[in-house]
Formats: structure tokens, sequence, C-alpha cells
């Protein structure tokens, strides 16, 4: 069962980010000091006492401008208030009752769920009281003065607000599946986040860097459930401003880091650039499980040779991640946009998979005798005593040996590509730590070419 929804409404620059983090506990929202930052609704977990609830992050409300991104704000912050069982409008007690107040408040009061007013930045206990006594002229009740910074007035606000959510029951969820979605400005990220939930849950625009926050949807589908992560464009550091884009893209490197699967979207006109390579490279130094995510392919010119010309193209750009699988869809129409499920399942599932050390034993000796370990100049042979998965996500084997260094990257190339092909790691990254060990301390086999045999 899903837990109430409140949402979080106002002008830009009243602090809303900075409230969702107070009562998420954690910095999750972007907050910085210019309006507008916040565009998408951003959803996080909250408590109070023993309610659990989630609060909805919504953009700046301007009602009377059209220009840029206010209209799809706008449709943003109505979408989330027809999801929420309660509202919070949250106002700036330092500046006073405006216009963009009224204006927010008039619409709230014909919409069908309970709103709180929340009267924030007010710091003192005692000025708080009286910049507060300035909104009862927005007819919306009492007005709580709050600091969203410091947390103070807070509880009160709390108290009231879980007396208008429902009471749900906990029940056991199957462990989801998190899915960040990562690429270049304007690959078509938040586009294929809508083609899978089926609406605009993301604010799709051709211009680049729409979408700042890391955004999460749930969706569900066959009995799994899958957390989906939206993130900024990332651009090269160079381009990079230090604001608003730099916490962008640190909000987009976390979600990477917080995920199971990283869908790494390339824009099929311009091909893999060297960003896309760098973006690779950091899915696979945090061990994440991948998938490489095509998009725009019905833009493409096509023969009987497209498809397999690219793969090649794709394959010596992103050599180093080989074992990832790879996709060609389009957002835009849908076009195999269902397939990347089974894709993740598939290689979350390798991400998550435990092999017992006799079948990690069995394909080493089965390695060995078909490639024996390299001899040193001086005549000594690299020797694999035994080898144990140590832990998951990613998949990480000990493999313990002579003396590490005699064992040179040809080799241990070999090692990995005979767990893949054995195991079936496919479109994970596994882990091989070579550990050097005295053979009377080594417990178990020495793996040779003929069998394993004990020390």
């Amino acid at each position: 069962m899903s837990l109430p929804v409140v949402a979080i409404i106002g002008r830009p620059n009243v602090g809303k980010s900075t409230f969702v983090n107070r009562l998420a506990g954690e910095q999750t929202a972007i907050v910085h000091d210019e309006p507008g930052v916040t565009r998408d609704r951003t959803y996080l977990k909250a408590f109070w006492r023993d309610r659990e609830f989630t609060v909805v992050d919504t953009g700046g409300l301007i009602f009377n401008d059209d220009t840029e991104f206010l209209p799809f704000i706008r449709q943003q912050a109505m979408t989330a208030l027809s999801e929420a069982s309660a509202a919070i409008l949250l106002v700036d007690g330092q500046t006073g009752p405006n216009s963009s107040d009224e204006e927010i408040a008039s619409w709230l009061r014909v919409q069908k769920v309970p709103v709180l007013l929340a009267v924030n930045k007010c710091e003192s206990p005692e000025q708080g009281l009286m910049q507060a006594a300035e909104f009862w002229s927005l007819g919306l009740g009492e007005p709580y003065p709050i600091s969203a910074i410091h947390g103070s007035g807070t509880g009160d606000l709390l108290d009231e607000l879980i007396n208008h959510l429902p009471m749900v029951q906990d029940i056991p969820e199957n462990e989801e599946i998190k899915i960040a979605i990562v690429g270049r400005p304007n690959v078509g990220k938040s586009s294929l986040l809508n083609a899978f939930v089926g609406e605009e849950r993301a604010i799709v625009s051709p211009i680049s860097g729409t979408t700042r926050d890391a955004i999460d949807t749930f969706i569900e589908r066959d009995g799994h459930k899958y957390r989906l992560i939206d993130t900024a464009g990332i651009r090269r550091k160079k381009s990079i401003e230090y604001g608003t884009e730099f916490f962008s893209i640190n909000r987009a490197f976390k979600a990477i880091r917080r995920s199971d699967v990283v869908l790494l979207v390339i824009d099929a006109l311009d091909g893999v650039t060297d960003q896309d390579q760098k973006l690779a490279g950091r899915i696979v130094d945090e061990g994440r499980a991948c998938i490489i995510v095509v998009n725009k392919w019905d833009a493409i010119e096509k023969d009987s040779h497209t498809i397999y010309d690219y793969q090649k193209a794709l394959e010596e750009r992103l050599h180093f991640t080989e074992w990832a699988d790879t996709i060609f869809v389009s957002a835009q129409t849908g076009q195999r946009v269902e397939k990347i499920l089974e894709l993740v399942t598939s290689s979350v599932e390798s991400h998550r998979r435990r092999v017992s050390t006799s079948v990690i034993n069995e394909v080493l000796e089965d390695a060995v005798h078909w490639h024996s370990p390299p001899v040193s100049r001086g005549g000594r042979q690299g020797k694999i005593y035994y080898g144990t998965q140590v832990t998951t996500a990613p998949p990480t084997i000990a493999l313990f040996v002579n003396e590490s260094k005699r064992f040179n990257d040809n080799y241990r190339r070999y090692i990995e590509r005979q767990f893949r092909q054995q195991l079936g790691f496919k479109g994970t990254p596994i882990r091989i730590l070579w550990r050097s060990k005295k053979v009377r301390d080594a417990e178990g086999s020495v793996i040779t070419t003929n069998r394993a045999t004990r020390v």
C-alpha cells in the first residue's frame, strides 16, 4: 500500500526544498539561492511520531507568466496536488504576503485537499508570531511560524498535518530494483522516464538542463517493483559553473552510487562521445550493473547493416563495458522501451548473485586446465590455490595465489572471461581480488592443469 502524499506548494524561493529536506531528514532536494531551481516534483519519504508519509517538493508557482518552464512547473504542481492527501502552502515570513501568495491561496481554497499554511523564515519565536499573523489574510486558517533551516515550529505544524493523513498498514514489500537514468543533456532521459510511467512525470523540453534534481518514480511490472531515478544531464567539468548545475551533477553521481543498475542513455544521432565514455567509467568504478540504451533510434536511416555497424562502434568506444547489454529504443514512440525492464531484471539478478565456493573452484580448475598460469622470467609459475566469492553487488571473487604479481593483465582478463562465460554474469561488472598467500597458510586446494590437489 502506498504512503499518503503531502504536497509542498509555494511561490519561488520561499524555502520549499529546505523545508522538504528538513522533513525527510536528508539533503536530497537541491537548495540554492536562485528562484526556479526546483522544476520537477520530487518525492521523499518522511515521518512524524508514528506516521510515515511522502513529501513532494514542487517548483515555484507563478500563475501570470507563461515564459520558459513556468507552464510546465504549474502542471507538475497540479499533478502533485491531485495525488496528495494534504498540502502545505509555504510562504516567506520575512517579505510578508504578496500578490503571488494570494493567487496561490485562492487556487488552493477551491481544491479538494486540506491545506495547512506554514510561514517560513521565522527564526525568532517572538517576531515569528507577528510575521505569521500577517498571513491570516490568505483565508487558509491558522498560519504556523516555522524555520525550515533550524527546524523550530515544525513540530506543531506536523502534529496538525498527521490529523489529515489516512492510516496505512505496514505490509511486507518485495525488494525494489533501483534504476538510475544517466546521460549527457538532451539525450532523452526524461522522455524515457515518461515512457516507462505512461504520464508526463518529468518535464520534457528541447532546452538542455531541464532536469536539475534526481527524481524518484515508482512503477511495478510483472511482480517486480522498480524505483526510477531521472537525473540531470552530465557535461564535461570545464563546461560546469559552480551553482545549480554543479549540485545537479553531484546529485546525478550520487544517484549512480545508490542504484542497482544504471541506464546509460546514448544519443543515436551523436554516437558515443568522450563524455559518454567517462560516464561509463564512472558506472564501472561504482560497481553498478549497466544497460546501454541507444535512444532516438527512430531518427536513424537504416539498412541491413546499420545495427551491426553501430554495435561494433559501441564495442570499440565502450570496450570496458562489454559485459553490458545494449538495446536500441525510441523513447518518443515507445519502441522497445518495455524490453529495457526485462534486461534490468536480468542484470540485477546477476549483480546480486552469489555462487558457492565449490562452483567457483570448478570454473578455476577448468580455466587452468585449458590455459596454465604464466611462468615468470625466473622460471617460477603462478599458482592459484582456491577462490571464493566474498560479496555481491557487484559480485566480488577473491583468488588466493602464491604471488599476485606473477599474473599479468592478459591472464587476469582470461580468468574474468571464464567466470562470465561459465557463470553467466551478464549485465554486471565483477571484481576479482588477487591475494598473495603463503602455501602453508592456504586453506584448500592448489588448482592445477590436471586436478585440484590438497596442499
